[in-house]
């Protein structure tokens, strides 16, 4: 009986193409397969990686924040510095010499402003009796109020039953009063800093650029610097300008605190956008204590001086000192204050100055060689 050999018989789980391959393509096949663990391991290791660093960023925000105010204030005060330098004085002395001056500046300030608040928590203070007395008068205005809604047992209904929320509102005020101040010291610590230290940290900065391109980003960079600092100077202009035109108005008007709110509202237009509007709200129900018509015609005045900030002060003043568009400045203004609040809003323009510098400077000139 004669037998036939066929093909030999192919394992049992192997295709056949494998088979006949041979132990070459088993290693080819395992290296891709490793292959693509490893990227997806890499991945997933940098995509985690990229969030951490992410959240340490957000967590790390305010300070940069802070970081970045006490920069502009540094940058701000920088042409002072330099005047002095170039009269002879020494840089440490230049500066001692300009924060000198600016605490002269915010105690006469405050000289100004702490009498009237004083007057009137006193004037607070005596009054709370005389309201006391009134509430159990039935014939007084404040005595028929409390026997037709009953004041004192509502609140003392809800001193009891929230006393707990009560002690937590007192505590978040002072936590908030605690972390303003020591913001407030963040800030001036690292302005001093950096007033002192400005020509090493430019010239450290300058190193990180190739030496090709170091010449032509300097004077950039100075050129941004030098514009910044107007914009700061054109922003401190218009606010002062709106301090004097409260006092103009309020003193003849007869509206108490005449210097004080004029302060006020120098301090509140700092603050773009909105400062100037609740300076004029402030200073409208102050003028209340005067009468209606002088109420009314006061809010009347700062519409209109609101008007001609926006559309003839602050536009000539920031054309002037950034060459920037006015409406570019108000785009930056509000995308500032609505991604990183009140600070956001205060140096969103400097940015928008550096960013529009850099555009007409390096970008468009490289697409028109294009």
């Amino acid at each position: 009986m004669s037998s036939t050999i066929g093909p030999a018989e192919e394992p049992v789980g192997i295709p056949a193409d494998v088979v006949r391959a041979g132990p070459a393509s088993l290693s080819v096949r395992g290296m891709r397969r490793r292959s693509w663990f490893v990227a997806g391991f890499t991945f997933t290791l940098g995509a985690f990686l990229a969030w951490q660093v992410a959240q340490a960023v957000l967590r790390a925000s305010q300070l940069l924040l802070l970081v970045l105010l006490a920069f502009l204030i540094a940058v701000s005060l920088e042409p002072l510095v330099g005047w002095l330098v170039g009269r002879g004085i020494r840089r440490g002395r230049a500066v001692l010499i300009v924060i000198a001056g600016f605490f002269v500046l915010v105690a006469g300030l405050l000289a100004v402003v702490i009498p009237p608040v004083v007057t009137e928590v006193n004037a607070l203070v005596h009054a709370v009796p005389g309201w006391l007395q009134q509430l159990h008068d039935h014939h007084s205005t404040l005595g028929r109020l409390e026997d037709r809604y009953h004041l004192t047992d509502k609140a003392k209904t809800q001193i009891g039953s929230g006393g707990s929320s009560v002690f937590g509102g007192l505590l978040g005020a002072g936590l908030y009063v605690v972390s303003a101040i020591t913001a407030t010291v963040v800030v001036v610590t690292l302005t001093v800093y950096f007033m002192v230290s400005m020509p090493a940290i430019k010239r450290f900065a300058y190193q990180l650029v190739p030496g090709s391109r170091r010449a032509r980003t300097q004077e950039i960079s100075e050129e941004i610097l030098v514009r910044i600092g107007r914009f700061m100077l054109g922003n401190v202009v218009t606010s002062a300008i709106a301090g004097v035109a409260t006092f103009a108005w309020c003193a003849p008007m007869g509206v108490p605190y005449a210097a004080a709110l004029g302060i006020f509202t120098a301090l509140m237009d700092m603050i773009p956008m909105v400062g100037s509007t609740i300076a004029g709200v402030v200073v409208s129900l102050v003028a209340l204590s005067v009468s209606w018509p002088v109420a009314a015609a006061t809010a009347g005045f700062y519409i209109a001086f609101r008007l001609l900030e926006d559309y003839l002060i602050m536009t000539r003043a920031m054309r002037f000192a950034v060459d920037v568009h006015p409406v570019v400045t108000v785009v930056a203004v509000l995308a500032g204050g609505a991604l990183l609040g009140i600070i956001g809003a205060l140096v969103a323009v400097p940015v928008a100055v550096a960013i529009n510098l850099v555009l007409d400077e390096v970008a468009f000139p490289e697409l028109d060689a294009a």
